[in-house]
């Protein structure tokens, strides 16, 4: 009994000592945190860098949905604490279509969908993306109405929550859409009402051709604060001078997300180009820049992260199938990634 006294004493007396010699700072630095919401709380930009609540750069990492009207049913809690806990994802994006039978046709079904994942996300103390994913809808403009309907809700049913990460155009595009006159002007009137509900959340907003012009909302940013501007790419198409948008684009001050990319070309089909990949994921490492693969579906495709054979009940056992059985090449890739 004596001896284990005087050990904790000696252990003690070290303590005292470290603290005495060292800075609070450097000491609270070497605690080790874990990778989600209850360690790092409220996100915030700051420069090019995404920081947590203890001023230090902070990852997302993780997978985004594909369309809810489609693919939804496999986004589970089970499957969610599967990604967290096999895949070490701390971020999920739940892309919710905004036409193609998505929200604008389905208001109710789709948005409570949302909210059902996004709560599901919060559980499990994971950060949640929420995606107003227009795509063929080209300008967010289309749809500013309903998207503000949208947001409003949205932004005051988690306004306390620090996992909720607003994107508020996932990928303008045509010839005819700019930054400066159809894409800035939409956060300009969007952003506020988030802001009115939720004034800490991280907001992402698309730039033109499909989240490549990085370059041009960098020449003329939003004034607002803890803003992120998106950037998407897809290993089998876009390469270096994508890449050069985005340095450009951090060299001007722009903090950049990859909030959506893709092994294979720019169809999301085919085979995946694991050289091409590895350079962007170097290249992401390089820059500390955050990254969303897609996508977590079944779909029959290349940049699927599971086979389309997956089925979520296993009809001879009446069990729950692990899709980590059900892997495609670009899901086995990305996993891969992530565990590291």
């Amino acid at each position: 009994m004596k001896k284990i006294i005087v050990g904790i004493i000696i252990f003690i007396i070290i303590i005292v000592l470290i603290c005495e010699f060292t800075p609070v700072s450097e000491v609270l630095d070497n605690i080790i945190y874990n990778n989600y919401v209850s360690d790092n709380g409220w996100l915030y930009v700051d420069g090019t860098s995404i920081k947590n609540k203890r001023n230090k750069n902070f990852t997302l990492k993780g997978v985004s949905s594909h369309g809810l009207q489609w693919y939804s049913d496999i986004i589970t809690y089970d499957n969610l604490k599967n990604l967290k806990e096999s895949w070490n994802i701390n971020v999920f994006r739940i892309a919710m279509y905004t036409s193609e039978n998505g929200y604008i046709s389905n208001k109710e079904e789709i948005k409570n969908k949302v909210i059902e994942i996004a709560n599901n996300v919060i559980d499990l103390d994971m950060y949640a993306i929420i995606d107003w994913h227009i795509l063929r809808d080209n300008d967010p403009n289309t749809y500013k109405e309903d998207s503000k309907e949208f947001f409003n809700e949205i932004s005051n049913l988690y306004a306390d929550k620090p996992n909720v990460i607003y994107e508020i155009c996932n990928e303008p595009n045509g010839n005819s859409i700019s930054w400066d006159k159809h894409v800035k002007p939409y956060a300009e009137e969007i952003i506020p009402i988030i802001r009115q509900n939720s004034p800490k959340s991280l907001i992402i907003v698309g730039t033109p051709t499909w989240c490549q012009e990085v370059n041009a909302a960098a020449d003329n940013r939003l004034d607002f604060d803890n803003i992120l501007y998106s950037c998407h790419f897809y290993a089998g198409t876009h390469g270096e001078d994508l890449r050069k948008n985005v340095e450009y684009a951090l060299s001007k001050g722009a903090p950049i997300i990859i909030s959506e990319w893709g092994t294979t070309d720019m169809t999301g089909n085919g085979s995946i180009y694991t050289d091409k990949a590895n350079e962007w994921i170097d290249f992401l490492n390089k820059n500390n820049l955050s990254w969303i693969n897609w996508s977590f579906s079944n779909k029959s495709e290349g940049s699927a992260i599971i086979l389309p054979t997956y089925t979520l009940i296993n009809e001879e056992t009446g069990l729950s199938n692990d899709f980590n059985d059900y892997l495609t090449d670009s899901g086995k890739y990305v996993k891969n990634l992530l565990k590291k």
